[in-house]
């Protein structure tokens, strides 16, 4: 009997995981969402390898973005500046629903920022601050990233200051960015690590 009870308490157990379980809230970011145009610019870096595509959901657009940032320390030989970059997406008819956050390949290194928002819109277009080679010196790569949203209103990110703004790249054909692609190198070990290299951007309809 009391095998038989132990039993029932055990099934009774899995079923309330279960339940608790299926009632989590599901991300909806999709990798397969079409877009309309992408957006590149000519100052990115070419180390290491292009991560995967996240996309926002089906309706929703990059309303903002926050950045994963190692600071700039001169007791350190080996910066890497930034690292990571997370599009925050939502619908401005919806003002109340949850952002859903997407991001491509991040690497290890830093914090992640407060995230930056539109006022009013999408994000449209954004501009690259890379340093460029350095021969034997430390390498950074990209430092940081501004965005437009609507009106060319401008969000700077809150990276490190090595290098120089590249040019904008396009504005969005459609409403607005809706996915990110990240170029991130791989932890060289005992070698100098640059972390984000460049990022692609997509625009949806």
């Amino acid at each position: 009997m009391h095998h038989f009870l132990s039993i029932v308490f055990l099934l009774l157990a899995i079923g309330l995981h279960v339940s608790v379980q299926s009632t989590g809230k599901r991300s909806e970011r999709s990798t397969h969402r079409s877009y309309k145009s992408s957006l590149t610019v000519g100052n990115g870096m070419y180390l290491g390898s292009w991560g995967f595509t996240d996309m926002c959901p089906s309706g929703t657009y990059a309303v903002g973005f926050s950045l994963k940032v190692e600071e700039t320390s001169f007791f350190r030989y080996d910066n890497t500046a930034l690292n990571g970059i997370r599009l925050h997406c939502g619908n401005p008819l919806i003002p109340d629903e949850a952002y859903v956050t997407i991001e491509s390949r991040v690497s290890k290194w830093g914090k992640w920022t407060d995230m930056k928002l539109c006022p009013s819109g999408f994000l449209k277009a954004f501009q690259l601050r890379v340093e460029s080679s350095q021969g034997r010196g430390d390498e950074t790569a990209a430092n940081n990233i501004r965005f437009k949203c609507i009106e060319d209103l401008v969000l700077q990110g809150d990276g490190t200051d090595r290098g120089e703004w590249g040019e904008w790249s396009p504005k969005c054909e459609g409403m607005g960015i809706c996915g990110i692609k990240t170029r991130i190198q791989e932890p060289q070990g005992s070698g100098d690590d640059t972390a984000l290299n460049d990022v692609e951007m997509f625009c949806c309809a």
